[in-house]
Formats: structure tokens, sequence, C-alpha cells
């Protein structure tokens, strides 16, 4: 059982702090005496060495603080980001999707990538939020079936897929890469879970709120796809690396579908939350002049 983060640039373990708020972290680089790198990143290339020195290792915390802006995304630098959209039955319902379609899979660029308590800049008026639940390849994967994925998935962790829906519907040629993939458009973390810290991947509650307001909750069991036949069914024609991040879709809620529509507005505080995975709370900001 482990969680890792990205702190200040350096791979940590996190353990549980003294007081309710605070954690306590273990540097990886001092703490292994340079067996595995402080790069964050550079975990997933040696995945099972990793998994059995951190399953072992003293779990005395190096110190104790409370998680915020230091906590970058615990992967920083994937090779592949992948994203999949109406796999949630009453968000599928909202945009109008046939129950037995198949849900669409699209990417995000990794320059959009962002830690948990993330500033965000609004490049225009209509972006929206996404929480959701991402998973993390701890190994490369090709045409495996589900029975194997919980053997290639390093863990799981919170994410929002913000997207700025004017450009994502825009005609003639809507635009789902670029639309969601703004710098701060895919806040992660504060931590990667491994597995085992969760237990069953569909029975999971996702939350997100606006300034305290609630607007979307739900349970993985209403994906109508699941998080570990999304990895399969991936893998059947992508070749999966270490490192890389799964999206697997948000529930209903989200601000495009709302009568009127609602849209992130500068000074709001998106905070998002998945069971056992930790709690994200991003500020959205106005964009900065060119």
């Amino acid at each position: 059982m482990m969680r890792i983060a990205n702190l200040s640039g350096r791979s940590v373990l996190v353990v549980p702090g003294q007081q309710l708020g605070e954690v306590g972290v273990i540097d990886v680089a001092r703490r292994s005496g340079g067996r595995f790198g402080p790069d964050p990143q550079a975990l997933y290339g040696d995945w099972a060495a990793f998994r059995a020195w951190a399953d072992g290792a003293d779990r005395t915390p190096d110190r104790i603080l409370c998680p915020g802006p230091a906590f970058g995304p615990p992967v920083p630098d994937p090779r592949q980001i992948f994203a999949v959209g109406l796999n949630y039955g009453e968000r599928s319902s909202e945009a109008g999707a046939p129950d037995d379609a198949i849900p669409p899979v699209f990417t995000k660029f990794p320059t959009s990538l962002a830690g948990a308590f993330a500033t965000v800049e609004l490049p225009t008026d209509t972006v929206d939020w996404e929480v959701e639940l991402v998973l993390v390849l701890g190994t490369d994967a090709y045409r495996i079936t589900e029975d194997r994925v919980a053997d290639v998935v390093a863990g799981a962790m919170v994410g929002q897929d913000l997207t700025d829906r004017a450009s994502q519907f825009v005609r003639p040629w809507p635009q789902f890469g670029l639309s969601k993939s703004y710098p701060g458009f895919a806040p992660t973390g504060p931590w990667l879970s491994t597995l085992d810290e969760l237990g069953a991947l569909d029975d999971l509650t996702l939350s997100c709120r606006i300034d305290g307001e609630l607007m979307q909750r739900d349970s993985t069991a209403s994906m109508r796809v699941g998080a570990t036949r999304l990895i399969a069914e991936l893998s059947q024609r992508v070749r999966l690396t270490a490192g890389d991040l799964v999206f697997t879709g948000s529930p209903g809620g989200v601000g495009h579908y709302r009568t009127p529509p609602r849209y992130l507005r500068p000074g709001n505080r998106l905070e998002s939350e998945i069971t056992g995975l930790g709690t994200q709370l991003v500020t959205l900001i106005p964009t900065t002049a060119l």
C-alpha cells in the first residue's frame, strides 16, 4: 500500500500526518540511498523494482506538512494522456448519447498537466469542469485481457478534465484535444494511490464543488464501461507505456448541459474529491494578457 507525490519536483512517499489535514513525506532519493532518483516520472520506468523497495521501506516521515501548491502532478511528463467521454449514464444522457454507444476516446496534451493546488488561467468565459478518476500505467501494455489490468496499473488519482466548450464544439470542425489542453487544464493529484489502497475501482465516490456548492456527485459504479475494461480495450488498439494516464470519464453535473449553461469564473475555487484519493483545490484566475 503506497501513496506517491511530486513535492517541488521530487518524488516522495506520503504517509499519515499527526493531525487532520497534515501528511508526512519521505524523500525517495534520500531514503533509497540514490537507488531511485528524485524525478517522479522516472519511477514508472522501473516500477516493479521501485514498488518492491517502497513496500519494505521505513515509513518514518522526513517531515510533516499540509498539502499545498508545492505538490505538482504526481506523473509530470507522461508519453500519452488518454481521456474518455460520455462514460456515465447521466452524463451520456445529458449529451444525448445512446446507451449502447462505445465511449469516445480522445487525448489531452501533457503540457496541460498541473498539480492539485494549481492556479489556472481561464482563456475564455466558457470553461467547464469534469471531475474524473485517472489511472496510471506502471508498465507497458499491449493487447492485454481484463484479468491482467491490475498487474499493469500503478495506481489511481483525482483528475479534472477542464474544457473550453466553445472551441470543443466550434463549427465546422470540433476540437476536442485542443479545447482540453490549455495550460493547467489537467490538474492531477495530490498523490497517486496504489490500487491496494482503494479496494474496488467500481465503488468510488466522485464529487466536485465550486466555492463549496456541490456540482457533481456520483459513483464509479455508474460507469458505462468500467475502469478495468477501459484499460483492456485501449490496449487492443494502442501500445500503452509506463507512466501513461487514462482519464476515465466524468459523471453528470457539468456546466455546459445545465439550463442555462454555467461556466467557471475568475476567483472560483474548484474542489474535486474521490474516495481514498484525496482532494484537489484549484483556483481560477483571469488569463494573462499577451
